[in-house]
């Protein structure tokens, strides 16, 4: 369905979401769209390369929150395709608002796959809604795997997300495990 990357394919048709791979691929389609500037997310307007602005947050948001996954946590598929265009844009024009979703959607995927709840997509990735007032504040109960895993795609980025990295050092520093397993984690750059 979102195989066709040319930059003569439409907008992305929200309402064809029916599955954490549909969402996975069309987020796909923006970080391409963010790469080179051109594309179905980046058509009928200016969009430089390597930029990430509002209208590719829209989608982001627009993509994660579709009706037919919104009461299903973030799977690591749709996190990886989040890390993905964070690494692709070098430059942000979106006033911290991608920044704020990567971090919700990265958090409500590890808070999920270690069995805890978390509230619908639309409550939990919503601008207003404080990610303290959901994500989990202790490492207690929380699958020391899925830290790694976010822990070794934060390692030697070019860019960090200091909400994401200050949860996960603050996770990191109540779990059990010497913080040797995560070199670089807690340097936060502040």
């Amino acid at each position: 369905m979102f195989s066709d990357m040319s930059p003569t394919v439409g907008p992305i048709d929200i309402s064809a979401i029916a599955s954490h791979n549909d969402v996975a691929a069309a987020l796909a389609t923006v970080r391409n769209g963010v790469i080179t500037g051109e594309g179905p997310t980046a058509k009928g307007r200016v969009h430089f390369s390597r930029v990430l602005d509002s209208t590719d947050t829209s989608w982001c948001a627009r993509l994660l929150t579709a009706d037919a996954v919104d009461n299903q946590p973030v799977s690591r598929e749709e996190a990886e395709a989040l890390f993905e265009i964070n690494d692709a844009a070098t430059e942000r024009s979106d006033g911290g608002r991608f920044d704020d979703l990567f971090a919700k959607a990265i958090v409500h995927h590890a808070a999920s796959a270690s069995g805890l709840p978390v509230p619908a997509r639309s409550v939990a990735l919503a601008p207003d809604t404080a990610i303290e007032s959901w994500a989990p504040t202790r490492a207690v109960g929380v699958n020391i795997e899925v830290l790694e895993w976010i822990a070794s795609q934060m390692r030697g980025k070019r860019r960090s997300n200091r909400q994401l990295m200050a949860l996960v050092a603050s996770l990191i520093g109540a779990a059990t495990l010497p913080l040797a397993h995560f070199p670089g984690i807690l340097d936060l750059g502040m």
